[in-house]
């Protein structure tokens, strides 16, 4: 590892923010209310791989922020076997967004590890998430004290793994790629995107998933310690 190293970039969702947590619990708020029929577990095994599909195809621009949000309902309940109206599946995206930030529970360590991190280096955030819900979550978990810049790809205008999004982000922080790294969950967006980009990287590798090649990664947030 570099010693050079003076900025961190964090990815926000599957990272630091529990994001598959949070989003069973809107969920299950959700169905609770209004469709007490559906179970929320069988409705979240089939969303988790459907969402981030779907995800994938946003970050890769192939679908827009509309149909990221109405696809990924929609495919859900499809895989159920479940007959719901378009008019239902908008009135839930809106409800899902609404509730997301209702709950704010953080992957094991992130606070210790920013706590740890604080004093050595700047600390940022670099999302593909949508600007008006990120700063929502960072807010209510009580991250933003840690962070020095916050760059979404609304407001960079792609979505990483483009190169064009961590150029944003390095010049809004006033540092440069040599003293910089990227800590992300998503091998391609995170990891792929900040070493085509001439960051460093590790990843977050909490799924335990097999990679080929050689790449940093840790499979617990406080495993940093080993590299920062």
């Amino acid at each position: 590892m570099s010693t050079n190293i003076t900025d961190i970039f964090f990815d926000l969702d599957h990272t630091l923010w529990d994001f598959d947590k949070n989003s069973e619990m809107a969920f299950d708020r959700i169905f609770k209310e209004k469709y007490k029929e559906i179970v929320t577990e069988d409705f979240i095994k089939a969303y988790i791989p459907i969402n981030q599909e779907c995800w994938r195809l946003y970050q890769n621009d192939k679908i827009t922020h509309q149909e990221l949000r109405y696809n990924r309902l929609k495919l859900s309940f499809d895989a159920l076997e479940y007959a719901i109206s378009e008019e239902n599946i908008f009135e839930i995206a809106n409800d899902y967004i609404e509730f997301l930030t209702d709950n704010n529970y953080l992957f094991d360590g992130a606070i210790e590890v920013l706590e740890y991190l604080k004093p050595k280096y700047r600390l940022h955030i670099i999302t593909n998430g949508f600007a008006n819900v990120q700063d929502k979550k960072i807010n209510n978990a009580a991250l933003g004290s840690y962070f020095s810049t916050i760059t979404n790809s609304e407001l960079a205008g792609v979505k990483k793994p483009n190169s064009i999004i961590f150029d944003y982000a390095i010049n809004l922080a006033k540092t440069s790629k040599e003293n910089s790294i990227m800590i992300g969950d998503d091998f391609e967006a995170d990891v792929t995107g900040a070493l085509n980009a001439g960051l460093d990287a590790i990843y977050f590798n909490e799924k335990k998933l097999d990679v080929s090649g050689d790449y940093k990664q840790i499979n617990h947030l406080l495993e940093l310690k080993k590299y920062l």
